[in-house]
């Protein structure tokens, strides 16, 4: 049985009817269309799922629907604005914290979360932050180099 759940997505509220336990992962892939947030493990270890809700980075794959009533989900679609990319994912491209892009909007998005959350990390802080994203390409040290790239430009007033 579908329930209608309100939300607020990549900043506009809105309603959803869906069911209650359906994992938010697959009501962003399939009944909004979009492919950023991407199905790992399924299990909420690797991290290729995560969003923010309320600002802080959560397993997609884990959260049932009926969890993200009143919330503020951020996908990292949400996270560019006017076509202008968001500090974090500047600082990702600028150091190739990449090669195939899969793990890559799971981290944009938890490392977002810790910068929100702690503009000022100590480079153990992101290094222990990000331990549970993995990244089976090998790009942990660009992507650790890239955070600390966004933090200090996100600390300058570079949109956050």
């Amino acid at each position: 049985m579908t329930e209608p759940i309100r939300f607020s997505f990549n900043g506009k509220m809105t309603v959803l009817d869906v069911e209650e336990d359906r994992m938010l992962l697959w009501v962003l892939r399939t009944e909004l269309g979009l492919t950023g947030t991407k199905s790992g493990c399924g299990e909420g270890f690797c991290g290729s799922c995560t969003v923010l809700v309320d600002g802080k980075p959560e397993r997609s794959c884990q959260l049932p629907m009926s969890d993200v009533a009143g919330k503020k989900i951020v996908t990292i679609e949400g996270l560019a604005r006017d076509g202008k990319l968001h500090p974090v994912q500047t600082a990702f491209v600028e150091h190739d914290a990449l090669q195939c892009g899969f793990c890559t909007p799971g981290m944009i998005l938890s490392a977002f979360g810790l910068l929100l959350e702690n503009p000022e990390p100590t480079r153990q802080q992101i290094l222990d932050h990000m331990e549970d994203n993995l990244c089976r390409c090998g790009a942990h040290l660009r992507i650790v180099k890239a955070i600390e790239t966004a933090a200090a430009e996100m600390r300058k007033g570079v949109r956050s």
